[in-house]
């Protein structure tokens, strides 16, 4: 997700159509979007987070969770 205070044109833009369109009972929107990994068996929650912070993710803008099944 973007960070809160980043501005999030894509989701105003859904928020205006979704009013558009009679929804109007959303006040704002946040876009963003779900990277899902297949690793190995026993990677760690650390070794994903270390993909994510050098790969994965814009830290600068973004925020992310990890969820591990």
């Amino acid at each position: 997700m973007l960070k809160p205070g980043v501005l999030d044109p894509q989701g105003e833009a859904i928020c205006h159509s979704l009013d558009a369109i009679g929804f109007d009972d959303v006040t704002s929107v946040r876009q963003g979007k779900v990277i899902e990994l297949d690793v190995a068996e026993g990677t760690t929650r650390e070794r994903v987070r270390d993909m994510c912070d050098t790969l994965l993710v814009n830290s600068i803008i973004e925020t992310y969770t990890i969820d591990m099944e």
